[in-house]
């Protein structure tokens, strides 16, 4: 057995893993609300995965309404060392065209109705997200898609929109004006509370359309979007089994694992314990009732 979980948050047209041995549903608690279902949890190529379909079963749940924070801190609570991201989105660019999959590197967050952050009045935490994903994943998951079959791309800019609806023709161009590669609607605040959780965090984008800007495909239609995704979303499955099959038998330790040691900044005689008993889940090495703190 490989010394990894991985936790594998399915975006739009991934709702089930095939090929899981061991296959469990795992339903967990948390102070932080429901997260967007259960968790299935399974062995693949000697690594446990913990799946996660971010919309719920049927996607059921629009942008606004996903509980990043309680799908964060279950994961976490689920043993989980590495978070996986697969998203669809639209593309900016035109050399990436639909099918295209995009294991993007930076983010630009447009949301507004989010809740950012596990932290807050009573205990007060700034970690560092000038780098949001983990380098080494991210790496080891375009290898993946690309021995996947996937036209792959690494590295990108991701603006995440408060949706649900897609963006006008202006904000299109403006996004590309900052030189960004994809539009979604669900990495943020994702990326931002895998890293308060000491999740090392990777994306990976499957492009299903343009965005509007491109006036010869404007007008993005669902329909359209869904047939691609349904091809996506059987490379991605490729993708995760040839990301664990390469992964190294034993995980070697990353400067995320830590990342609170050097954000919280609140003493720890001031501190709300109610707030604290919340992030337990997310950090029991700093905040469960036996921690130093």
């Amino acid at each position: 057995m490989k010394d990894w979980v991985i936790g594998v948050i399915g975006g739009s047209g991934l709702y089930d893993l095939d090929g899981l041995t061991d296959r469990r549903a795992q339903k967990l608690d948390s102070p932080w609300g429901a997260p967007s279902d259960v968790l299935v949890t399974g062995e693949m190529e000697g690594v446990r995965l913990v799946f996660l379909p971010r919309h719920g079963q049927g996607h059921r749940l629009p942008p606004t309404d996903i509980n990043a924070r309680a799908n964060i801190d279950v994961l976490k609570r689920a043993g989980c060392t590495d978070l996986i991201s697969v998203s669809a989105v639209g593309s900016l660019r035109e050399e990436l065209p639909p099918g295209t999959f995009v294991v993007v590197d930076q983010f630009i967050d447009r949301t507004v109705a989010r809740p950012s952050s596990f932290f807050g009045p009573g205990l007060v935490a700034h970690v560092s997200l000038a780098d949001p994903v983990c380098p080494v994943l991210s790496s080891a998951a375009a290898s993946a898609c690309r021995a996947a079959g996937a036209t792959t791309v690494e590295g990108g800019t991701y603006v995440a929109i408060e949706g649900p609806q897609f963006s006008t023709r202006a904000e299109s161009e403006l996004f590309r004006s900052w030189g960004c590669s994809v539009i979604g609607m669900t990495a943020m605040p994702e990326a931002r509370l895998a890293r308060e959780a000491e999740l090392p965090y990777a994306s990976v984008c499957m492009v299903t359309d343009y965005d509007c800007w491109r006036e010869e495909t404007a007008h993005v239609e669902v329909a359209e979007i869904l047939a691609t995704m349904r091809g996506n979303a059987e490379t991605a499955r490729r993708m995760l089994g040839e990301l664990v099959r390469a992964l190294p038998q034993t995980r070697p330790a990353s400067p995320i694992d830590s990342g609170l040691d050097r954000a919280v900044v609140t003493d720890p005689a001031v501190r709300d314990p109610v707030l604290v008993a919340k992030l337990a889940g997310i950090c029991p090495r700093l905040f469960s009732p036996d921690a130093n703190g």
